[in-house]
């Protein structure tokens, strides 16, 4: 259960990312990125909590990482408004 949660996480944050990218939704990234970091922590909790199938976790720890990585690129090349 705590996979799947954590994968449903990661696509939602990842959802977030991607409208981030719209011109002018630039500052959306400030909640993007507290999202995904907390997201990030959940899905390594659930990844090493010792459960037989790891890959939804795996996904999720991904998207959240790759949502947290492009947010932040974004709001660098954006000078953190747009």
């Amino acid at each position: 259960m705590m996979q799947v949660f954590s994968l449903i996480w990661g696509i939602i944050s990842l959802t977030g990312m991607l409208i981030a990218f719209i011109p002018c939704l630039g500052a959306l990234n400030w909640i993007v990125i507290p999202f995904s970091a907390v997201g990030v922590i959940f899905c390594s909790v659930s990844y090493f909590s010792g459960e037989i199938n790891r890959t939804p976790s795996m996904f999720g720890l991904l998207f959240c990482s790759v949502a947290v990585a492009f947010g932040i690129m974004r709001l660098v090349i954006g000078c953190g408004i747009l």
